[in-house]
Parts: C-alpha cells; sequence; structure tokens
C-alpha cells in the first residue's frame, strides 16, 4: 500500500497540532468572554434550607443586637403551639429596636411569627408553614424601617408580613409560594399611620391572592415594586398592588387596584411572568 504525503497533507496536520495546542488556552478563565458584568444584589432563594437542629419554643424569645440560629428550626410549643390563624397570638421571637436576627427557620406552629418593635432586619429568615403572620412591624417611631433580605415564606392562609407602625417596609430577595398576602399595612388598627413598602427582587409562586395591599386613602400609603418574577399565574390572578381605605374600626374597602405611579409605583416591565 503506498501512501502518498503531499503538502496540503502536512499543512492540515499542522492546523490540528495547533488548535491542539491553543485549545487549553481558549478554554481558560482567562480567555473567556469578561463583557458580562455580574449582579449587584442577591437572587431570590431557590431551595428551602434544611434545619441542623429543632428547638421546642414555650414562651416568647427576646432578641436584642445580633442573633444568628445557625439554621436552627423553631417550633412553638405550648402556649405557642395552636398552629391556627387566630388573631393577637404571640410571637415566637420578638426583636427590640436596632435587632437583628439572621438564619432561622421557623417552623409549626408557627404563632404569629416574628413581631419588631422598631427598626430592625431580618436576613435569610425562612417560614415554613405560616401562622398568624409570618413577621409584624409594631414600632412606633416614623423614621424606622424594617427589612426582609433573603429567606421565603409559604403555606400563608391570609398575610405573610403585616405593617401596624409606621416607617418603611423593605423585602428583598424573597421567595413566597402558596400564601394569601405577601404584604398588607394594617388595614383596621386603632391607630393609623402613613405606611410606606418597597418590594425588591421577590419571586413569587402561585398560589396567591395579592402581593401588596395597602391603604392609599386616606393615610397616603406608597408601594415601589422592582424585579418582581410571579410564576405558576398565567391568568394573572394575583394582584401586585391593591388599594384600600384604611379605618380605625369596621372593615377596609377596596378602592383600586394596579400602577397609578402615586400609590402603587412600578412600571409593566418591573413584573415578569413565567
Amino acid at each position: 500500500m503506498n501512501i502518498r504525503i503531499t503538502r496540503t497533507t502536512l499543512s492540515l496536520a499542522a492546523a490540528a497540532a495547533t488548535a491542539a495546542a491553543l485549545l487549553p488556552v481558549l478554554q481558560s478563565p482567562a480567555a473567556a468572554d469578561t463583557s458580562a458584568t455580574s449582579a449587584t444584589s442577591a437572587a431570590p432563594a431557590a431551595d428551602w434550607p434544611r434545619p441542623k437542629r429543632v428547638q421546642s419554643v414555650t414562651a416568647t424569645i427576646p432578641i436584642k443586637g445580633v442573633k444568628d440560629y445557625d439554621f436552627t428550626r423553631l417550633v412553638g410549643s405550648g402556649a405557642l403551639g395552636k398552629g391556627d390563624q387566630s388573631e393577637n397570638q404571640p410571637p415566637i421571637l420578638e426583636l427590640a429596636d436596632g435587632a437583628t436576627v439572621s438564619n432561622v427557620i421557623i417552623g409549626a406552629p408557627a404563632a404569629d411569627g416574628i413581631h419588631c418593635k422598631g427598626t430592625c432586619t431580618l436576613k435569610n429568615v425562612w417560614w415554613e408553614d405560616v401562622g398568624e403572620d409570618a413577621a409584624t412591624q409594631k414600632g412606633t417611631k416614623a423614621g424606622q424601617t424594617m427589612t426582609v433580605d433573603g429567606g421565603g415564606a409559604r403555606e400563608a392562609a391570609d398575610k405573610v408580613f403585616q405593617q401596624n407602625g409606621p416607617g418603611t417596609f423593605v423585602i428583598r430577595n424573597f421567595l413566597v409560594e402558596d400564601f394569601g398576602k405577601l404584604y398588607r399595612s394594617c388595614g383596621v388598627c386603632k391607630t393609623q399611620y402613613q405606611r410606606h413598602v418597597v418590594v425588591d427582587n421577590v419571586r413569587v409562586k402561585a398560589p396567591g391572592k395579592e402581593i401588596v395591599g395597602i391603604n392609599s386613602t386616606p393615610y397616603g400609603d406608597t408601594a415601589k415594586l422592582s424585579r418582581i418574577t410571579i410564576t405558576g399565574d398565567a391568568a394573572r390572578r394575583i394582584a401586585v398592588c391593591n388599594k384600600y381605605r384604611g379605618v380605625t374600626v369596621g372593615e377596609p374597602a377596596k378602592v383600586g387596584t394596579g400602577a397609578d405611579g402615586r400609590n402603587c409605583i412600578y412600571k409593566s416591565t418591573d413584573i415578569t411572568y413565567k
């Protein structure tokens, strides 16, 4: 058998050798496309964490300063173990003004979740089965801010978060699924205030009824929403922002829904359906 080696054959072989030599370089991080920039904020949580331990809670735990629970699951028992939606239940945790709690799982029964008595931060907190509410802001200072950053909540028959006092409520980088309302400005409180809510980078999974509900009248509440992703709601039944007439007695009446640039503040591009 005669093998004829031509100049073309040698050229092809040389090209193949060159490509083989360059392949590791092309696959190296230094050769990768660096035109894309990384996100400046965390993505909403995708997976529910597993608890490292379980702690039974028979009486409300007061929190001052900073408390990291290292993924302990707190479960209500005794007076905190009703496991229903009855009003005026005590909370599992009560945060003092300025307190921060992180990396905690609120299991079931959950009582009234977490109460905040002023400015506070809930970082990476997870509610597996919301009781009366997941968390409630109860301070009375006009400039206070309650921040929920990271974490998630599910199986909330009614509200996830409620704001009773004045100030601002921030919900960001959060996951909510199977819920009634993600946030509600107190519709009927003996003392009413103007309240503000900011919702950013939140993933919403149906079923659900309402992302935010505010008292647009007579108190002038505002809601600002951005980067909201709603999944499983092809019929778009989940209201993004409902407006109510807040009261001190009786029942609040719904007076409108949707973006208006004044009370419910967001653009169509701020809401993504999947």
